[in-house]
């Protein structure tokens, strides 16, 4: 099994950030919250910081746990976990994304989000209305 993290980012207007995977790869064409591969001997916050700045060119702090998903592709097993994640520095832009997107938390279930993602829904939901 191998373990991906995933950042649920929000903006001031309470808006959470999805990436478009490009067309080509694995999962192209379906959004996801961005975020990454665990590597050896990494924390799953070290990893979302690490992914973050890789993929977004944002540096951000981690923040709460808010939830987990295993899922069975096709390809292999993936346990994703997933933080809030606050951006301190710079502004998302999509350097491995076809682009980004801000969805109102309400508006998530509506969005192609890939197998793995989609389970998050109701604890991104539950800690979304939790900060308001």
């Amino acid at each position: 099994m191998i373990t991906v993290t995933a950042a649920i980012v929000f903006d001031a207007a309470g808006r959470i950030l999805v990436g478009l995977r490009p067309v080509g790869k694995r999962l192209g064409g379906l959004w996801e919250f961005p975020g990454g591969k665990l590597e050896a001997g990494e924390t799953p916050e070290a990893c979302l910081a690490r992914e973050l700045h890789e993929e977004l060119g944002v540096d951000a702090r981690v923040g709460a746990f808010i939830g987990e998903s295993v899922h069975t592709y096709e390809f292999g097993t993936i346990r994703l976990v997933a933080y809030e994640a606050i951006v301190e520095t710079g502004e998302p832009v999509p350097l491995d994304h076809e682009r980004l997107d801000w969805v109102l938390p309400a508006t998530l279930d509506a969005v192609n989000l890939t197998p793995a993602d989609r389970p998050l829904l109701p604890a991104i939901l539950a800690f979304a209305g939790a900060r308001t």
